[in-house]
């Protein structure tokens, strides 16, 4: 089943865009969602991993390059701002977003759901993407290849069945909202969580979700506070602090503080409940602080809130976008090209920015070998300046009648003179294009190296192309 965690979907390729080293966070997410198609862009955002592993959403506001300082400039596409009404989005295309953000969140285990739930919907997932129930087209036994859960049964699948042959007529679009409607009633529905103690030292966990900030103990929701009830968020050092509203029958207000594993986890906490209170509580955002002798953070939300995006979306004047649903997660675990084994997930785009530039990638999809070929020819090239030697490297997968190709090329420039490195990689993209116009780019890189002993400079192009075949 898709999800929307690290983004990986197949999608057509409309050329490789390009943000130099200074343009900031909100630049990458606009491309991104361009290449989406997507205009209700407000509710996502881009994640990246620190050096502690550790999950950051990237800044709209600040340079790209100033918040990957010792992170890998690798991104992914995710919801951000899960909306409490999906019904309200405008789009089709947002929604069915939504639904893969939400298998996901399932399939991970960070949206529990009871059997009935599981069952329910995993058949509107099975109707968005196959459609009317055909014996003679799907059989007895057509979804085994499906994952609905984490811990899938048998029972589950056949459940699943069960209601799926129900919905004759139900169109996707239809059926994603099914999804959606049952989806927002969960317990865990858009909570990001977090792990701190309380002032016992209790291991607990704390919850930010649209309307407030929840409180988890062993799984449990032990308390909950509500956005109109905090009156004051702060963190100081490792410590995080809510200021609460007195009561009905207090006089007073209380503070209530928590201990968050470092400082580093504090910050991003107060930060994610400074923007989750911006967007669902304000009509608009409040103007970051001016001047020197300002105290604290200036960090403030800059996006739109939910109220203006709703009044941008009513504004949405094309007709529906056009787009193919991916196929669900299934069951294909596979040896990737490097001797890595991944997982197949052809749902979310895989952004990756690397060097001193940045660039936008369509989806890196690693899927391996169940029958597989592999074949390589080396090509070299010589000018005055420059040599420049290509291998080609193909890798064929067959499985359940689906076969799969994906070409692995790398070029190395070596010379003389300075290589530019923005037109060697856009050299290499247009040839592999050329070469194989049926297929997409997945994934290109570009690595300077130097020779300490003869001071020659070297530039590493490496273009990955996917195309999949019936």
């Amino acid at each position: 089943m898709p999800g929307l965690g690290r983004i990986q979907r197949d999608v057509r390729e409309r050329g490789t865009p390009y943000i130099c080293c200074p343009s900031n966070g909100q630049v990458l997410l606009d491309m991104v969602c361009e290449h989406l198609n997507l205009l209700e862009k407000d509710y996502y955002g881009l994640t990246f991993c620190d050096a502690e592993s550790q999950k950051n959403w990237l800044d709209p506001s600040k340079e790209i390059k100033k918040q990957m300082r010792t992170s890998a400039w690798d991104f992914a596409f995710a919801v951000k701002f899960y909306p409490p009404d999906p019904s309200q989005l405008t789009e089709d295309i947002t929604r069915y977003y939504l639904c893969l953000q939400l298998r996901d969140d399932i399939l991970s285990g960070r949206l529990p759901c009871s059997f009935v739930t599981h069952a329910l919907l995993g058949s509107y997932t099975v109707q968005a993407e196959l459609g009317d129930y055909d014996h003679d087209d799907h059989g007895l036994d057509y979804i085994s290849d499906f994952r609905f859960a984490p811990n899938q049964t048998r029972e589950l699948e056949e459940r699943v069945m069960e209601l799926h042959r129900n919905y004759r007529g139900m169109t996707p679009a239809e059926a994603e909202i099914n999804f959606l409607e049952n989806a927002k009633k969960l317990s865990m529905y858009g909570v990001d969580l977090h792990h701190a103690k309380d002032s016992e030292g209790i291991d607990i966990m704390l919850g930010v979700c649209a309307n407030g900030l929840l409180i988890y103990r062993d799984r449990l929701r032990i308390n909950r506070f509500a956005w109109p009830k905090i009156l004051k968020i702060s963190y100081k050092r490792s410590n995080f602090y809510i200021k609460i509203r007195p009561g009905e029958y207090e006089q007073f207000e209380s503070t209530i503080g928590f201990k968050l594993p470092n400082h580093r986890a504090a910050k991003r906490l107060w930060k994610v409940c400074i923007e989750h209170h911006t967007f669902f509580r304000l009509v608009s955002p409040e103007p970051p602080p001016k001047g020197f002798l300002v105290m604290g953070s200036k960090f403030r939300y800059s996006g739109r809130t939910q109220a203006q995006t709703r009044q941008a979306s009513a504004l949405i004047d094309r007709p529906a976008p056009h787009f193919e649903r991916s196929t669900s997660k299934r069951y294909l675990l596979s040896r990737s090209l490097d001797g890595g084994w991944w997982q197949d997930h052809p749902i979310f785009h895989h952004f990756m920015c690397l060097s001193c530039f940045c660039i936008v990638h369509s989806v890196q999809v690693k899927v391996g070998s169940f029958g597989r070929e592999s074949a390589t020819s080396p090509l070299t090239v010589t000018t005055e300046n420059v040599t420049s030697a290509t291998t080609t490297q193909v890798t064929k997968t067959v499985k359940g009648g689906y076969s799969e190709t994906r070409i692995e090329k790398r070029i190395i420039i070596t010379g003389d003179d300075d290589v530019d490195q923005h037109q060697a990689l856009a050299m290499a993209i247009q040839e592999a294009k050329q070469q194989h116009p049926d297929m997409l780019v997945t994934k290109a890189v570009v690595v300077r190296e130097t020779d300490s002993s003869s001071e020659d400079k070297h530039r590493t192009s490496e273009v990955r192309e996917k195309g999949q075949r019936h």
